[in-house]
């Protein structure tokens, strides 16, 4: 499997995957597994509760009796380990009753949870999170001393990185006082290539 993850560029870990979830090593497939790989991408997918009737009466009964959907989805993995169909996550309990429009849970069992509220929010939604594209910890363009910005001596540079069509990436480094300019060619964005690329590139340069 490491040979195929070096041949295909991907991780160990998931060719590894990949053949577990299609019968293992000895009676994996490819044909199947592509046909089975598209129908789970298919969307929009059903809710676990509404493709299982048993867990969504369970359920309905255990919010009628004011149990909180963190209370239900715990006792269920405590009661029913074994069974997956028997397992659901608060937070499908929680979708299933503010969304509607999944016809699953009804209405009125809302008015049995202990917090009323009009809406949903997931919590994991509510962490701060840096916004994509930011760099985490970054040091502001402001900050940067006074030689480098009036350019009055060699030696500083700037990176950025180009996309093109059908996922060609440039990374440019451009000296600010020369405007000296390389170009690097990548086969993909990612930051440790970048950063092998840019960092053997640099090294060809002549020494002062």
């Amino acid at each position: 499997m490491r040979a195929i993850s070096r041949a295909l560029g991907r991780a160990p870990s998931t060719i590894s995957r990949e053949v577990a979830r299609n019968h293992g090593r000895a009676d994996y497939r490819a044909a199947p597994a592509d046909r089975e790989a598209w129908r789970q991408a298919r969307r929009p997918k059903r809710c676990r509760l509404a493709t299982q009737p048993a867990l969504r009466r369970i359920v309905a009964a255990k919010l009628a009796l004011q149990w909180s959907p963190q209370q239900i989805s715990g006792w269920l993995r405590g009661t029913f380990p074994s069974d997956p169909e028997l397992q659901v996550s608060h937070e499908t309990i929680y979708r299933s009753l503010f969304i509607q429009s999944r016809g699953v849970l009804k209405r009125a069992l809302r008015d049995h949870l202990r917090r009323q509220r009009g809406f949903r929010h997931a919590r994991a939604s509510a962490r701060v999170r840096p916004k994509q594209g930011q760099i985490i910890d970054a040091i502001s363009i402001r900050q940067r001393p006074a030689e480098v910005d009036d350019r009055a001596l060699p030696g500083h540079w700037e990176g950025d990185l180009l996309e093109g069509a059908r996922g060609t990436y440039i990374a440019t480094l451009v000296e600010r006082q020369s405007r000296y300019l390389i170009l690097v060619r990548l086969p993909n964005k990612e930051t440790h290539t970048v950063v092998r690329a840019l960092a053997r590139r640099i090294r060809r340069l002549p020494q002062a």
